[in-house]
């Protein structure tokens, strides 16, 4: 498994967001970026995350940073949840979960007894420089929203 440092670089990656545009980490250097990692669109939790995030997006941009969610659903799911619930911030498709894998955020999971592999809902903070500021692994939706967004603002000073 992956295990992320605090001021390591950033794995870079490209994936399509939920338009169909390709993303290139690399290209938003210069930017604080908050990434976070979720199961799966529209259900419970996710949903919890991707509005708390909605709906703290001004803190966002008022931090100069950009967000990004990430899961490994369709760009066509990813459509669909981002127009359902408003969110102000692209979705993007990592639907063969590499960036995930990359992240370490790709694990083994247990519900009902059974064993799966799928995401562990949680957020990086990567810096202008492309390094990490922050992360956070196993983590709620409330708290994912509450400390990617201080976080990011932390940055900005």
């Amino acid at each position: 498994m992956t295990t992320l440092t605090i001021g390591a670089l950033a794995p870079t990656f490209t994936l399509l967001d939920d338009t169909g545009t390709t993303v290139d980490l690399a290209a938003l250097r210069g930017k604080t970026v908050v990434l976070y990692f979720y199961p799966k669109d529209d259900t419970p939790g996710c949903t919890t995350q991707a509005c708390g995030f909605r709906d703290r997006y001004a803190e966002v941009t008022d931090a100069n940073a950009l967000i990004y969610g990430i899961s490994p659903d369709s760009v066509a799911s990813h459509a669909k949840f981002r127009k359902k619930f408003d969110l102000p911030f692209p979705l993007l498709a990592d639907t063969d979960h590499a960036v995930c894998e990359a992240y370490g955020v790709w694990n083994e999971k247990s519900m009902y007894g059974k064993k799966y592999m799928g995401v562990t809902r949680s957020h990086v903070v990567i810096g202008p420089d492309g390094r990490l500021l922050d992360v956070q692994i196993k983590v709620s939706p409330e708290e994912s929203v509450t400390r990617a967004i201080a976080s990011a603002t932390a940055s900005r000073s």
